[in-house]
């Protein structure tokens, strides 16, 4: 399965990352195929609202910029895994900018599956990165959920946490 993996921190060592590294060494071994784009080293602007990519566009957005290289491997992928730190409640600003240009291709193809890694200071601060989730991501692009996994104070990166992300990687058919 080709999995594409949105990492959301800016911080290239820091808890998500760690999770995601876990995710992504267990579902390699399973034999998929994963791409790790880490947004906030990509120079990716918010949508403009302006329709090209349903009307002149043909599905492709106007915007030239590093979401140019995002868009194959979406098309590509079966399974997308939004991983994030929570920064007030939601998804930093650079992930959100990229699921927004998501848009473009309105319901990518392949796309079957989805997961959530999340990360934060503290516990019951998710709530609006699992609303948009689970009530607009899922539901929106009829993705099967493949859970909602968070970490937050001293659970980040312990061999507990990190261990299953790894096997929710390893698990997946």
């Amino acid at each position: 399965m080709n999995i594409l993996v949105l990492n959301g921190s800016p911080r290239p060592h820091g808890n998500t990352a760690a999770m995601v590294s876990a995710f992504a060494e267990g579902a390699g071994e399973r034999g998929h195929k994963i791409t790790v784009v880490p947004v906030c080293k990509k120079k990716i602007a918010g949508c403009l609202a302006c329709e090209y990519c349903h009307t002149k566009g043909n599905g492709k957005c106007i915007q030239q910029d590093d979401m140019q290289e995002i868009y194959p491997v979406l098309e590509e992928a079966e399974m997308i895994v939004l991983a994030s730190p929570i920064y007030y409640h939601s998804f930093t600003g650079q992930l959100q900018c990229a699921i927004n240009r998501i848009y473009a291709l309105d319901k990518p193809k392949n796309l079957k599956k989805a997961a959530l890694i999340l990360s934060s200071g503290s516990n019951h601060m998710y709530g609006g990165a699992i609303y948009e989730y689970e009530h607009s991501f899922l539901s929106y692009l009829k993705l099967e959920d493949m859970g909602i996994y968070t970490a937050y104070g001293k659970e980040n990166k312990t061999e507990e946490k990190l261990k299953e992300l790894y096997q929710l990687g390893k698990s997946l058919e």
